[in-house]
């Protein structure tokens, strides 16, 4: 078993993960290291010490994305309120996601089998929060009971790509799509 991390190691690790986020969609994923340094506050040596390449801050800025937008799902549902609107509120979170990993998905495509497997842990992690979601929701009587956690996932996946095109709003043509599920 690996050495657990120190709790301020861990701190460190989670400020630089949410840095480089908001610097790789705020510049994209070839920004300087530096801009992300100074985005978290600290040295590049730290960078370097948590993450010696680039590579493996992009795998791991995905892969933090991933867990915290599948941590969000159970955490609003558990938040007594309608179990919709914790629907809607996690596909907020979820379209957040999306528009860095298009980024960081452009950024790995070079290592096929590295971006294969991050995408099979992408569809292996959030999948199932999305299923409970839906079937919450559906349970409720609040959306139809036929919506695939998948094709949700895709359809929405599908409408953020253009989002670089000013007049295009993705989040307007989404709220429609979760307004079609509605029961």
């Amino acid at each position: 078993m690996p050495p657990r991390k120190r709790s301020d190691a861990v701190r460190n690790e989670q400020t630089l993960l949410a840095a480089a986020a908001a610097v790789f969609v705020r510049s994209g994923v070839d920004a300087p290291i530096r801009e992300i340094a100074a985005e978290a506050g600290v040295g590049m040596g730290t960078i370097y010490r948590h993450f010696p390449t680039r590579a493996d801050l992009v795998v791991a800025v995905y892969r933090h994305q991933v867990e915290s937008c599948a941590a969000a799902g159970p955490e609003l549902l558990a938040g007594g309120g309608s179990p919709y609107v914790a629907l809607r509120r996690w596909i907020d979170l979820f379209v957040d996601f999306l528009v860095t990993k298009h980024g960081l998905a452009q950024a790995l495509q070079s290592d096929d089998s590295g971006f294969a497997s991050l995408h099979a842990y992408f569809l292996d992690t959030l999948g199932p929060v999305c299923r409970q979601l839906l079937d919450a929701a559906a349970a409720a009587g609040e959306i139809r009971a036929d919506v695939r956690p998948y094709e949700l996932m895709r359809g929405i996946g599908n409408l953020c790509i253009g989002q670089a095109d000013e007049r295009y709003e993705p989040r307007r043509v989404i709220a429609l799509l979760l307004d079609g599920l509605r029961a």
